[in-house]
């Protein structure tokens, strides 16, 4: 192997202190996905929203966020990652204290719109800036390893403060706590950050950003509806407009002079199976939350306090899962292996959850533990490729594209996942059974506690069976899929091991 003649720099005590100020935004950001999840009912008595308002508070930020990464990627790239963040954090900081004190519905959608946005913004930059800071490989796949861990566990985590926050104070106050991590962003950001941006990015194409986003938020709506309505024509119809302007979107960026995302990102070594592994590995994490949060309040009978605290310890070794996958790949063991055991971990915890009864709550999380560290050691691995292929004056489109992929890859597990666990429930509850607790077990349990003595317990017990069954056949899915991502893993990531044992990746240029 011939040796690098400019060996990239390392990274000293100030990068590693700017990326721990980068976590901050980071775990904010995951945290507002699920923030709300205790905060609706005493939002719903304060402002008393109707139940389309209700939905659109629970639902926007999640949806301008997808709908705007890919822009925000290629803006970050054009005007300096670093003023992007900046500017996306005094947004979400102003519109997290606005959320805080809104009076009414609107205005509390308005501010959940804007937190989007600013989410857009901090998401690929803080990526981004990872990218361009660290240049050394071994150092930047150890700290892409902890984005993804932190990022895992703001959404594990964001349940838990909200429940607990709404106990102790009002409502608004899950809102507050982004204040002081913002403020600090914003003063040690310009101090410790350095700038990076594309030297020469063309102009700003304006005609890519609706259509982006025409192409995302219908298949996202699409897909999550499907997952809580079942297959209805209006949903299956929203998925099939954005996929149209999915095409459309694509022949733009193959025909303009200024793509917002540049078609040889994709012919780049390993960049399209790092993105579409990505993807699935959202599949796998996401399709398994939607059946065990579930499944700790009303299978096992948990509050919703005791379950979230619950989900949170298969968190806990997620910490160690990327570092010792990152090892592994520093020490000579392909990428592609590395990549490939952590689904094939995934899988097993699928299975494992299986094999969980209506009465397993330690194989439950045991499930979920092995699950998430196999995702977790994938993702990491893959977000490094994917960042380490593209070229440094790119990172902020090629996070994004990242980014997107999770959030299709989270929807789309829903309604795969969710429908399959629905079709057996509905199959396995008794015909005699009233029609609403035919629908849902939630709507079982509702019927169940309005049944007298031994035929509610009787309902409520065949429809805890039932939900089970269903999240077994899910789980079947899930591992089968997992298990040919590890193989897919094995097959397409093998060139890039080779690319890189050969030392054909380039140091990065220095950026202004």
């Amino acid at each position: 192997m011939t040796p690098n003649p400019n060996p990239p720099a390392r990274a000293g005590r100030r990068e590693w202190t700017a990326l721990a100020v980068l976590m901050l935004p980071l775990l904010l950001v995951s945290m507002d996905v699920s923030v709300l999840y205790f905060a609706i009912p005493a939002i719903s008595a304060d402002l008393e929203p109707t139940g389309t308002q209700q939905l659109w508070i629970f639902d926007i930020y999640g949806f301008v966020l997808a709908g705007l990464l890919m822009t925000m990627g290629s803006l970050g790239d054009r005007i300096g990652r670093r003023r992007l963040l900046l500017l996306g954090a005094a947004a979400f900081g102003t519109a997290s204290l606005v959320a805080a004190y809104a009076s009414s519905a609107e205005t509390l959608i308005a501010a959940r719109a804007v937190l989007g946005i600013g989410g857009a913004t901090l998401m690929p930059s803080t990526m981004a800036l990872v990218r361009t800071m660290f240049t050394d490989p071994a150092q930047r796949a150890k700290a892409i390893g902890l984005w993804s861990g932190v990022m895992t566990a703001g959404i594990a985590l964001g349940s838990v403060l909200s429940g607990v926050l709404v106990e102790h104070f009002w409502w608004g106050s899950v809102f507050l706590v982004n204040l002081p991590a913002m403020a600090l962003l914003l003063v040690l950001g310009p101090v410790l950050l350095p700038e990076s941006r594309n030297p020469a990015p063309g102009r700003f194409d304006r005609l890519s950003v609706p259509l982006s986003m025409a192409a995302v938020l219908p298949v996202i709506y699409g897909l999550k509806e499907i997952a809580a309505q079942g297959w209805q024509v209006r949903y299956v119809l929203s998925v099939t407009v954005g996929l149209l302007f999915a095409a459309l979107f694509v022949h733009r960026q193959r025909t303009t002079a200024a793509p917002l995302v540049a078609p040889d990102l994709f012919r780049r070594p390993g960049f399209s199976p790092a993105v579409a592994l990505n993807l699935v590995a959202a599949f796998g994490m996401m399709g398994s939350a939607y059946f065990t949060t579930q499944y700790l309040q009303s299978v096992l009978d948990k509050s919703a306090l005791e379950a979230a605290l619950w989900g949170l310890l298969p968190s806990v070794p997620i910490a160690l899962a990327a570092p010792v996958g990152t090892r592994f790949v520093q020490r000579g063991t392909p990428r592609a292996y590395v990549v490939a055991a952590g689904f094939a971990l995934a899988a097993a915890g699928y299975v494992m959850l299986a094999l969980t009864g209506t009465n397993a709550l330690w194989l439950l999380l045991a499930a979920c533990a092995v699950m998430a560290c196999g995702i977790v050691t994938a993702t990491a691995q893959l977000a490094d490729l994917a960042l380490g292929s593209a070229p440094a004056e790119r990172a902020g489109a090629a996070s994004s594209l990242l980014e997107t992929g999770t959030e299709f890859g989270g929807a789309l597990s829903m309604a795969a996942l969710g429908s399959v666990g629905t079709a057996v429930y509905r199959h396995a509850m008794p015909d005699s059974a009233p029609a609403a607790a035919r629908e849902t077990l939630g709507g079982a349990l509702g019927v169940a506690g309005q049944l007298p003595g031994r035929a509610g317990d009787a309902l409520a017990a065949a429809a805890r069976e039932a939900f089970t069954g269903g999240m077994h056949a899910a789980s079947v899915a899930g591992s089968v899929l997992l298990a040919g991502a590890a193989v897919l893993a094995t097959v397409t990531l093998r060139r890039v091991h080779a690319r890189e044992t050969a030392g054909e990746q380039q140091p990065d240029k220095a950026l202004v």
